[in-house]
């Protein structure tokens, strides 16, 4: 498999009130390749979202590298990131797609099958500052899918909205994932760990404390002694 994306001894730290060097994670050494379906486990605080951001290019990491192969585009999904609330659902589903190279003219055939796949109605040309966490969610995914980034991150979104939309959105990642593109999960629901993901990546105490089958993972995620406090 070709990797699309590498972390080689990546940290971050962020200052904080009580601390200026405050660890959210060290020495993350990862690689995603083209065709992996990978999800990212872990306690709240353990920097899943963080380190999303850090592959998504949004935060630079406080050290470590992050390599990139050539020409391989990126999308992020998470509630209230990246769409500009003034702008209506279709100007932010256009503008997604030209930000990531497509012409004007595959962007706006992309934006119909978005608008198809999100099934929103008239609310695809009303701001998005008017649109529910569900609907948000909805705009998201399949801006991501349709635009044809080759990688995917997705911070808990499918999490988010009715259960046939949900269903729907499992179906089409399962059925649009080639072997060219990733994605990358970040969840709380084992279900969805085993339904669509082939690898899974514990993160604890700052670290990945396991990689590799779904079903182990998941395991030593449930054997990890309750958290203090």
């Amino acid at each position: 498999m070709t990797p699309l994306v590498r972390l080689e001894a990546v940290a971050m730290r962020f200052a904080t009130e009580s601390n200026p060097e405050y660890a959210v994670f060290g020495d993350i050494n990862l690689s995603i390749s083209a065709g992996e379906r990978v999800a990212v486990i872990g306690r709240n605080g353990s920097g899943k979202s963080t380190l999303l951001r850090v592959m998504a290019r949004i935060f630079a990491p406080s050290a470590g590298v992050v390599h990139w192969a050539p020409g391989v585009s990126v999308s992020m999904l998470s509630l209230g990131l990246g769409f500009r609330p003034d702008l209506t659902g279709r100007d932010n589903a256009m503008l997604s797609c030209l930000l990531l190279g497509l012409s004007r003219k595959e962007a706006k055939a992309s934006v119909e099958q978005i608008a198809a796949f999100c099934e929103i109605g008239a609310f695809f040309d009303e701001p998005v500052r008017t649109y529910s966490s569900g609907m948000r969610a909805r705009l998201g995914f399949g801006s991501a899918l349709m635009n044809r980034s080759q990688v995917i991150l997705i911070d808990e979104t499918l999490s988010v909205g009715d259960t046939f939309f949900r269903d729907k959105a499992r179906e089409a990642l399962e059925k649009e994932l080639t072997e060219e593109r990733a994605v990358v999960l970040v969840t709380h629901g084992e279900q969805q760990v085993r339904r669509l993901c082939g690898r899974a990546v514990l993160l604890e105490d700052g670290t990945v404390m396991a990689d590799g089958n779904p079903a182990d993972v998941l395991a030593q995620y449930a054997a990890l002694p309750a958290s203090q406090g």
